[in-house]
């Protein structure tokens, strides 16, 4: 069977961040408190300061954009770019809750962005390269718009047995249905979790000073079926594995998840681990 075409991948996901886009708002503040480390950790890679002009890939509901935007001030520019439309609308509420007037937010594809080159001083992007069906194509499009000697900080999922938080529902679905191995070079959640991979691409769009740190820390909840309840709610790839059960099947994975994700407990929470590569790299000049 032939591969999908690009096209076809990025219309599909569309539509899957767009589904899920309610539930990406009901979750919002948990994960925007879950994920502070992450967006800091991004901030401060891709040099953010006062002033500057910042691109953000994938900006979904709005981080790291919004921090980003704190960060520049009110002389500085953000711009988020994501594929759902809807998603981004959760974004703009938010902006405007927190009276930022410095950042917009566009529909748009990442390996065809609508800037001039050499636009803009810095470029964030938080799981979302490892998505796209032409990683190395989008890269050589944030090297385009970037300024000579301007940073682009990542965050891309580690390895599968590092990430408990994703791995969990994943393999407690293959038991009741059987999932093919994924084509190690189709998007996917684990796509750029080999080491050097994506910094690899870095390199050979151009990027210098690249650097590479895998970053570990957890998500916690109050209970497991909070947990399952945010997957369900969020997780675009986990549900479209999740439509291959059938109810009874579902009922009978939904306790095995919880039951698995229970044994995560420390003290007064369940905290899951995970594993995050981020990678950032300067663009010559």
């Amino acid at each position: 069977m032939a591969s999908p075409s690009p096209e076809h991948v990025i219309e599909n996901q569309r539509q899957d961040w767009n589904r899920v886009a309610g539930g990406w708002e009901k979750w919002d503040r948990f994960f925007d408190e879950q994920m502070a480390f992450l967006n800091h950790r991004l901030v401060a890679d891709a040099r953010v300061r006062s002033g500057i002009h910042v691109l953000d890939l994938g900006s979904g509901t709005g981080y790291p954009a919004l921090l980003t935007a704190q960060a520049v001030g009110t002389k500085g520019q953000v711009v988020g770019i994501d594929l759902a439309a809807q998603m981004l609308d959760a974004a703009k509420r938010k902006a405007a809750l927190l009276n930022l007037s410095n950042v917009t937010f566009q529909t748009g594809d990442v390996t065809s962005l609508p800037f001039e080159q050499t636009s803009f001083d810095a470029v964030t992007t938080r799981f979302c390269l490892m998505f796209l069906p032409e990683i190395p194509k989008a890269v050589v499009e944030i090297a385009r718009v970037l300024k000579p000697k301007a940073w682009l900080a990542s965050a891309v999922w580690s390895a599968p047995d590092k990430n408990p938080y994703l791995k969990i529902p994943i393999d407690i679905i293959k038991q009741f249905v059987e999932i093919p191995p994924p084509d190690p070079t189709a998007p996917g959640i684990f796509r750029l979790a080999k080491p050097g991979e994506l910094a690899g691409m870095l390199q050979q769009a151009g990027f210098v000073d690249i650097s590479e740190h895998e970053f570990l820390g957890d998500v916690q909840f109050s209970r497991a079926e909070e947990y399952f309840s945010s997957l369900m709610d969020i997780a675009a790839p986990i549900q479209n594995l999740w439509t291959k059960l059938d109810p009874t099947q579902q009922t009978e994975a939904r306790g095995r998840i919880i039951q698995t994700a229970g044994q995560y407990r420390n003290g007064s929470v369940i905290a899951l681990p995970i594993a995050v590569r981020m990678v950032a790299g300067r663009k010559h000049g």
